[in-house]
């Protein structure tokens, strides 16, 4: 299915989507409207076995699962635990969880595997990527790290942050954000916030969160600012993002503007995404 935002930019491939961690256990991924629509292509990695036979057994044609380890290249050992979402290449902190009553069981570590990992650049299946999904639990920072040459063509990710740790040696907000910043993405928004209520209060049917912070999912974006350090298919696949992933109608018209004025598309087709604003219910600039 061809949206309105397709048939004016024509990009000349398919959205590459890379899910680090693509285990199921929030919902729907983010960029399952593009996937529905059949305009990109998933290429996800999962460890656990179960987690993995379960994407493979509801995946599309446009998707495909791996059981790599992504990380820094060397043997690790995996934390499993009771808890599937929270198995971990760090040890569960048992003194930072134990302030989260709900979540002392799920992080109760049943097992290790010692596993082999991959780095993002040596992944021989992935030649393009333009949109990162990743999370795995404090294991973010270093994918990070050994993926540059991968990521150096990849214009937004979405990526899980600890505000509090909950594992010996986690990475927190800071350290990643300042990675993100030196490979030239910046903070566009946050796709979830998670607060979770500290011991012992909690009410009695469900874990209504206070005020503080757990962890995040947040969006980083190539630094739109700059565009003459992006090309125009990539200025089209982070407006295709920003547009169908986020609601991100202003950064996707302010990227419009660029390939305007690099004649890469006409001002009919400007107006042509102004007017399926209107269309959609959209605010109108």
């Amino acid at each position: 299915m061809i949206t309105k935002l397709h048939q004016l930019l024509k990009p000349a491939r398919l959205t590459e989507v890379v899910d680090i961690g693509a285990n199921m256990i929030d919902g729907e991924p983010p960029y399952k409207s593009l996937l529905d629509a059949k305009l990109c292509r998933v290429t996800g990695f999962e460890p656990q076995d179960h987690a993995l036979a379960k994407l493979n057994e509801q995946k599309s044609e446009n998707e495909t699962y791996l059981p790599y380890v992504v990380y820094d290249g060397k043997p690790h050992d995996l934390y499993l635990c009771h808890g599937s979402g929270m198995a971990s290449l760090f040890e569960p902190d048992p003194v930072n969880i134990g302030m989260f009553e709900f979540l002392v069981p799920l992080a109760r570590v049943v097992g290790k595997e010692k596993l082999a990992t991959k780095r993002l650049d040596d992944i021989a299946e992935i030649q393009d990527l333009d949109f990162l999904k990743i999370d795995i639990q404090g294991a973010e920072l270093e994918v990070f790290k050994s993926g540059k040459k991968k990521l150096a063509k990849a214009v937004a990710i979405q990526t899980e942050v600890s505000f509090t740790k909950l594992y010996k040696g986690q990475p927190g907000f800071g350290e990643i954000d300042i990675e993100l910043r030196s490979q030239g993405f910046v903070p566009h928004c946050f796709a979830d916030v998670k607060q979770w209520p500290i011991a012992p209060y909690q009410t009695a049917k469900n874990m209504t969160p206070l005020n503080h912070l757990l962890e995040a999912d947040i969006v980083y974006v190539r630094d739109f600012a700059r565009p003459d350090n992006l090309s125009d298919e990539q200025i089209k696949h982070l407006a295709i993002i920003a547009h169908h992933l986020y609601g991100s109608f202003d950064l996707a018209l302010r990227l419009l503007v660029v390939l305007v004025n690099r004649k890469a598309i006409s001002r009919e087709d400007l107006h042509g995404y102004l007017t399926h604003l209107t269309e959609i219910g959209a605010p109108r600039p």
